[in-house]
């Protein structure tokens, strides 16, 4: 079955585990992870500094406008690729995408954040379209494999990559226009949030079921049925309406709805049962931070909680904090490494976690907001910083052996 897979698959376009050549190329998770970490510390770096007045950041971009879309379509697409180019194969059976075209689609990841930082250098809207090429491709990549792959099912989760695309671009008009890109960040929020909630509706269960029964335990989390489903619908059209009307009556209803059946959704995955193994309890920690974004931006809508508070507790708390839980589980699974999280590791989920809890108070206590600012930056970087420390040789020097 698997070599008539690969007979059928066009001879020019090469696949597969590369046995040559540099090991970080040799699987999607291994650049994307690492570099999606090493440019979460030199962005925020680069941000807090530009906060404290020594640099101009981001030329006729803005600095404000830089961090906010280094931060949503810089950083998390390159650890969403990490993570689709890893789990896809899983999901359709087919060879993984390695060796140069994988270092090819890395190199446009990186030519996006140049360009965007020197956006001088070539013009703002030759920047802009240079950068807007990654996330398309990416579509492109996951889509041909889904599709031969004939699993069906996958197709929705490349519905958050085509709305992360069309965010993305309508980000940058919308800069390059003169205005405040609020739409677009909304969007590209509400984007990996969906992709949280269906994905993570996948894993949670399934890593905590099988750590359970490994244990030697049978009170397992609740199989996916029709409460996830409509847990999910109800989450989306909660997003949705946030995206386009954010003040209005009807998304402080669908929100608070909403966050009421995550809250649900997350009790029945039953994650306090996982409590000795760190590497489990943060993606519950993580998802606990989507219902408390739902309830943020219920008040929000109805004038008691900043917007920029909302935007913090999701992106640093929902969507930072769970793509740190990712992104170590699958360096240590897919090395051959246990599946336990060492004191390293730990430190970083703490670090991640407090940066999300942190951030969102710089909006409700204007007094403190520099501190605020500071303290949850330099959390943040202790906990990518931690993570290059100890899964960076990981990463780049240990290849799983193959029988």
């Amino acid at each position: 079955m698997k070599g008539s897979k690969v007979a059928e698959r066009p001879a020019h376009v090469p696949r597969g585990l590369a046995r040559t050549g540099p090991v970080l190329f040799s699987y999607g998770f291994r650049p994307f992870f690492l570099g999606a970490a090493l440019w979460a510390i030199v962005a925020m770096t680069l941000w807090i500094t530009a906060l404290a007045g020594p640099i101009e950041l981001g030329g006729s971009y803005g600095a404000a406008n830089w961090h906010a879309h280094e931060m949503l379509f810089g950083f998390a697409p390159a650890v969403l690729a990490g993570f689709l180019l890893t789990a896809v194969p899983n999901w359709t059976g087919r060879l993984p995408v390695s060796g140069r075209p994988l270092a090819g689609l890395f190199a446009l990841w990186c030519a996006g954040r140049v360009a965007l930082l020197l956006p001088e250098v070539l013009g703002l809207p030759t920047a802009a379209a240079i950068d807007s090429l990654f996330l398309p491709a990416l579509l492109f990549i996951c889509a041909r494999e889904v599709i031969a792959g004939r699993k069906w099912k996958d197709l929705k989760v490349l519905g958050g990559l085509l709305a992360l695309s069309l965010a993305n671009a309508c980000f940058h008009v919308t800069v390059i226009e003169g205005e405040y890109a609020q739409v677009a960040m909304r969007l590209g929020i509400s984007a990996y949030v969906v992709l949280i909630i269906i994905v993570g509706g996948r894993i949670l269960p399934s890593f905590t079921r099988n750590w359970l029964n490994r244990s030697g335990r049978t009170d397992f989390p609740a199989p996916y049925n029709r409460f996830d489903t409509i847990a999910i619908l109800i989450g989306i059209g909660a997003l949705f309406a946030w995206t386009l009307v954010p003040n209005h009556p009807i998304t402080a209803v669908a929100a608070l709805g909403a966050a009421l059946f995550h809250i649900a959704r997350l009790a029945r995955w039953r994650g306090w049962a996982t409590w000795p193994e760190m590497l489990l309890v943060v993606l519950h920690v993580a998802y606990g931070f989507v219902p408390l974004g739902f309830a943020a931006i219920a008040f929000s809508a109805l004038g008691v909680v900043e917007e920029r508070a909302v935007m913090h507790i999701l992106t640093v708390g929902a969507i930072a904090s769970m793509m740190l839980a990712v992104m170590t589980r699958a360096s240590r699974g897919h090395t051959g490494h246990p599946l336990t999280a060492s004191r390293t590791t730990v430190t970083s989920y703490a670090s991640i976690v407090i940066a999300g809890l942190l951030r969102p108070f710089a909006e409700m206590f204007p007094e403190q907001t520099a501190t605020l600012y500071a303290a949850s930056g330099a959390f943040w970087i202790l906990a990518f910083a931690l993570f290059c420390a100890e899964y960076g040789p990981i990463l780049v020097r240990k290849r799983r052996s193959i029988s």
